[in-house]
């Protein structure tokens, strides 16, 4: 049964076509800058990459670039041989505890927490209009990064702001990242062959996140309401004083949504190196004797390992540490820099084994808290829920 698996931004879409239960990878590919008359199709099948590059306006001609591509390549024959749509939904608030069955109904609710995710939602839903209309007797799924993380206890994901904002407006940590989180720690409960456990999941990318996993179950994460909360990332500040938004807007004139603009797109390793955001520009540069460029590596090892020594309390303990995403599972600096604060919790890396690539142990032998490296594949999960929702 092939499945396809939708990842839609405000000017890309990604996807991935699996083949399932096998969970085996048929194709994938991206549409980027969408809405551009210089748009890029990647399109990838049977270890060959195809390039189209042109005039992209929208995401219903992605779709149909998407769907073109599957029939020109030969990997489907006819439309009818897709029996699943997953579509990746960054915010379900508290109105969705689950992954849902598409309908309007569902797309109105969507549509209602905008507020929340205002750089995502809206794009997810142009992605799931398009592929509905492209698809119309298949099912479609919304698979929600919160999902996972609905499980926090009151004490994690309440903020002690005035509680009528909570109740008014859904104000609350509702965290992000969630299939990612679920793969990655499910697989690592397996390695350590038991139930009962404690995992800490770093998912470091250009947007990172940190998750207590406790007994298969998320009991706290670093981003809150919006992605913004947490730790430093490619753009993104993480947590910073409230007060930032009165000095600034008194000394620069600027308004709310410009300050919040500067800590989404123009902070993190951004901001703090001058460089880039990207971790491979930044390590190269901190390799030079750049110390901004070092620094935004040092303060954002500093802020997960805070993290994680606040994890290790809350759960009492800590049975492994794992590092995925793009920069969790590629730059070794990176690992290095946060595992090397962490010998409180008896954390102890193994350099040899931080320089390989892929899925590895690279805690020492004599390390009490195991750490891996494990590469995260939210499309199988997508794909998952897919199944088990159309049953």
């Amino acid at each position: 049964m092939k499945i396809i698996a939708v990842n839609a931004g405000s000017s890309s879409l990604k996807f991935q076509l699996l083949e399932m239960p096998e969970e085996k990878e048929i194709a994938s590919g991206i549409v980027e800058r969408i809405g551009n008359k210089n748009a890029e199709f990647t399109f990838k099948f049977n270890g060959e990459k195809f390039v189209k590059k042109g005039e992209i306006l929208d995401h219903s001609k992605a779709v149909e670039l998407v769907i073109e591509g599957l029939l020109k390549h030969g990997v489907i024959n006819k439309l009818e041989e897709i029996e699943g749509v997953g579509h990746r939904v960054v915010q379900g608030g508290e109105l969705f505890k689950d992954s849902a069955v598409i309908d309007d109904e569902v797309v109105a609710k969507i549509a209602s927490l905008n507020d929340l995710a205002p750089l995502h939602n809206p794009a997810h839903i142009i992605g799931i209009n398009a592929f509905r209309k492209a698809l119309p007797n298949v099912i479609q799924v919304a698979v929600f990064d919160t999902t996972f993380h609905q499980t926090m206890p009151e004490e994690s994901y309440l903020y002690s702001v005035p509680f009528e904002w909570y109740e008014k407006y859904g104000v609350r940590k509702y965290g992000a990242h969630g299939t990612s989180h679920q793969y990655v720690s499910e697989i690592a409960a397996k390695r350590l062959g038991k139930e009962d456990t404690k995992i800490v999941v770093c998912h470091i990318g250009n947007g990172a996140s940190i998750t207590a996993v406790k007994n298969g179950k998320s009991v706290d994460t670093s981003m809150g309401l919006t992605p913004l909360e947490g730790i430093p990332m490619g753009t993104r500040s993480g947590n910073v004083d409230p007060t930032i938004f009165g000095l600034i807007a008194k000394k620069e004139g600027k308004s709310i949504d410009q300050i919040l603009n500067d800590l989404n797109k123009h902070s993190g390793y951004l901001g703090v190196s001058g460089v880039s955001h990207d971790s491979r520009d930044i390590v190269d540069a901190a390799h030079q004797g750049n110390h901004r460029a070092q620094l935004a590596i040092t303060i954002q090892a500093k802020r997960i390992a805070d993290y994680i020594g606040s994890y290790f309390v809350l759960m009492g303990g800590l049975d492994a540490i794992v590092f995925t995403a793009g920069i969790g599972e590629n730059a070794k600096e990176v690992r290095e820099a946060i595992v090397d604060r962490l010998s409180a919790v008896g954390a102890k890396l193994d350099p040899v084994a931080n320089n390989s690539r892929g899925e590895k142990e690279i805690s020492a032998a004599d390390s009490k808290v195991k750490i891996w490296v494990i590469p995260t594949n939210e499309e199988v999960m997508i794909a998952r829920d897919v199944m088990r929702l159309r049953k």
